[in-house]
């Protein structure tokens, strides 16, 4: 009686512990895996976040006269009649000061 005992609780030990970490993937492999998708799937959704900000910003390009102007004088340096520019250039720190 004490023999059967000893296997059979020998037998569940085992089996809870094949269940754990044997077989073809693992608790932990599962866990790792469902993290990795969690992570994929918010790549994508913030993927999806700037894609659907581009379309915006291509249809106000297409349509907005004044997304029109702005993009023009920030990428182009474009200029009204009777405007002047004034460009800041940063002089780089000389060698050697401490």
């Amino acid at each position: 009686m004490k023999l059967s005992r000893f296997l059979g609780g020998t037998v569940a030990i085992g089996g809870l512990a094949f269940g754990y970490a044997g077989g073809e993937y693992s608790t932990e492999d599962w866990r790792t895996l469902r993290e990795s998708v969690a992570a994929e799937q918010a790549a994508i959704a913030r993927l999806v976040a700037e894609i659907d900000s581009m379309r915006r910003d291509v249809e106000a390009l297409e349509t907005d006269p004044t997304a029109q102007e702005r993009a023009a004088r920030e990428r182009f340096g474009m200029l009204r009649p009777g405007e002047l520019m004034y460009r800041i250039e940063r002089v780089p720190e000389a060698a050697g000061r401490d």
